[in-house]
């Protein structure tokens, strides 16, 4: 199992990002997969996450303002990410489970400036 994020960045306040996740290894569209961060001194946290039929959950502090979807096609789990705010700042991390097991994706830094 493989999940590779991409897509951070330095944006300022206001700004928007668009994090992308890119799967193999396993039957990604049958799977829920998610998108959690961590910032400096923070525990991890959920952000969003997404089932195989496309139901959504999200933290209440992005709701409204961040979109997770996906696309079983190309297997890539998507955060489109609006109206960012300094409290954004964090290491987003892409994960899921398979087979009982977490697995989670390299960070990508997104950094949002005042």
């Amino acid at each position: 199992v493989q999940l590779q994020a991409s897509g951070g960045g330095l944006v300022q306040s206001g700004g928007s990002l668009r994090l992308s996740c890119k799967a193999a290894g396993f039957n990604f569209s049958i799977h829920t997969v998610g998108w959690y961060r961590q910032a400096p001194g923070k525990q991890r946290e959920l952000v969003a996450d997404i089932t195989s039929g496309h139901t959504t959950n999200y933290a209440d502090s992005v709701k409204g303002r961040f979109t997770i979807s996906r696309d079983n096609i190309r297997r890539t789990l998507y955060l489109q990410m609006t109206s960012l705010k300094p409290e954004d700042t964090a290491v987003y991390f892409c994960k899921t489970m398979y087979r009982n097991r977490e697995y989670w994706g390299r960070g990508t830094q997104v950094t949002v400036s005042s």
